[in-house]
């Protein structure tokens, strides 16, 4: 298997692929809008809603980098988790979630069509990684969120 192959197994793994771990399309699955915007006592704690829009804003970010494309939307960190307002309509959650779907489908389009040659260039394998790893660091909050509030399947 080569590096790309490798990296392209590793994001689907992280995003729809279950593998050792629940991936992040199945913490989101079934939730209302009430459900997403949910948040436990204590302001700092994100809801499940931020953090998918978090998601969405590094996953639209490398995507810019790995297809060469100048990324003006520069946000502080804290910033990326309020790309949307949480309201309480299913609709604008739906489309939250398409949204997310979408940014996933162009990064995995950008990186199958990258050469090992070029994945080595400005650390875009060591990014692409880190996206891996801070999907399944926030999944897992997801999935906190969710057992919080007594919508996590238990026959997950």
């Amino acid at each position: 298997m080569n590096r790309i192959d490798l990296l392209l197994r590793m994001l689907d793994t992280t995003y729809d692929k279950e593998s050792w771990y629940a991936p992040f399309k199945y913490a989101i699955e079934g939730l209302t809008a009430e459900q997403a915007s949910w948040r436990p006592d204590g302001k700092a704690t994100k809801t499940i809603w931020e953090n998918v829009n978090h998601l969405i804003y590094y996953k639209e970010r490398l995507t810019a980098e790995l297809e060469d494309r100048e990324w003006t939307n520069n946000l502080d960190g804290n910033d990326t988790f309020y790309l949307t307002e949480q309201v309480n309509d299913d609709e604008e959650w739906k489309a939250v979630v398409e949204h997310v779907e979408t940014a996933h489908r162009g990064l995995r389009e950008s990186l199958s069509k990258t050469t090992d040659e070029g994945i080595e260039e400005d650390s875009l394998e060591e990014k692409l990684l880190d996206i891996m790893l801070h999907d399944a660091y926030h999944t897992g909050q997801i999935i906190q969120l969710r057992k919080m509030q007594g919508s996590w399947p238990s026959q997950r």
